[in-house]
């Protein structure tokens, strides 16, 4: 048995950010699927699209208008790296090596988590919207049983 409760692939059940002023935000909008992977070693993936992008009407990605490039890829986060976790501070910290967002290679993710049977809760610290004001991320995922 792996004594990593992180160890396997997760799927994405809600996903949402709420700003201190109570706007609710979708990150890659309303309706979205994710994976997540941690692989017990300390590598990990995440990712997360809008179930609602269009699709290229070229049917070719890079031919794709500036209009649909934009939607595709602010539907889409993604990200790889390592992991490690802190059991007392109840963090788990994504060391990011690449990114869809190139602003996130090399960052360190920290998210505040939380296991309840088969779900996992991650929860970001505040982030800053540049407006002023910040907003906190809750994404809660299932994980994918064994085949």
């Amino acid at each position: 048995m792996n004594a990593d409760p992180f160890a396997g692939a997760w799927r994405l059940v809600e996903g949402s950010f709420v700003r201190n002023d109570g706007k609710v935000v979708h990150p890659v909008g309303p309706r979205a699927a994710g994976q997540l992977l941690y692989d017990g070693r300390g590598h990990m993936n995440g990712q997360m699209m809008g179930l609602d992008r269009p699709a290229f009407a070229s049917g070719n990605r890079l031919r794709g208008t500036d209009a649909e490039v934009r939607a595709a890829f602010e539907g889409y986060i993604a990200y790889w790296g390592r992991y490690s976790i802190d059991a007392a501070a109840g963090t788990v910290t994504h060391h990011v090596e690449g990114s869809l967002s190139p602003e996130w290679v090399g960052t360190d993710q920290v998210r505040h988590f939380a296991f309840d049977g088969d779900r996992l809760t991650l929860r970001t610290d505040p982030i800053p919207s540049g407006d002023g004001l910040h907003y906190v991320g809750t994404l809660i995922w299932e994980r994918v049983p064994d085949a």
